[in-house]
């Protein structure tokens, strides 16, 4: 079966080199608010809300780290969970149709309770992670499916 659609199989290993130190070092960039200071720039923002003023494009003083971070972390996700599997074919393609619908209505069934439970602050953080729930839910769940499929298998030999 051709899915041209997904990457080479070899992006997953790539994906997982990535996304596990880019993934923890962003939790703890989070939690101790670290922003190393050789990383402040000047960066081009669209819809810059300062305290002052409001303009549509301007050049701002930023700390690059959680943009960096962010994108490593979207970009190895994607890698992680739409590359090829070895033995690609239309069982694991099923499987990975149902795990990303699966996924899909997680994502967003977490976004209406923050909706209805979540106010303030507190909001934009779970909007946040919610960028990021969508894949990771993905990549838990097809992963967990596979496994379970493969452990069946040896099971009944």
């Amino acid at each position: 079966m051709k899915s041209h659609y997904l990457l080479p199989n070899k992006f997953k290993k790539i994906g997982w080199l990535l996304f596990i130190p880019s993934a923890v070092l962003g939790l703890l960039t989070i939690i101790n608010e670290w922003e190393p200071e050789i990383l402040d720039a000047m960066v081009l923002g669209i819809f810059v809300d300062q305290l002052v003023d409001y303009r549509f494009i301007a050049f701002i003083e930023n700390n690059i780290l959680n943009e960096i971070l962010g994108i490593l972390v979207i970009l190895s996700a994607i890698m992680i969970a739409f590359s090829k599997e070895s033995d690609e074919d239309e069982f694991i393609a099923n499987i990975r149709l149902k795990s990303l619908v699966w996924a899909t209505y997680w994502n967003y069934g977490i976004l209406l309770l923050a909706f209805l439970l979540v106010y303030n602050f507190s909001f934009y953080w779970v909007m946040v992670f919610n960028m990021y729930t969508i894949l990771l839910l993905f990549i838990v769940k097809f992963n967990w499916s596979i496994w379970n499929q493969r452990k069946s298998i040896v099971n009944e030999e």
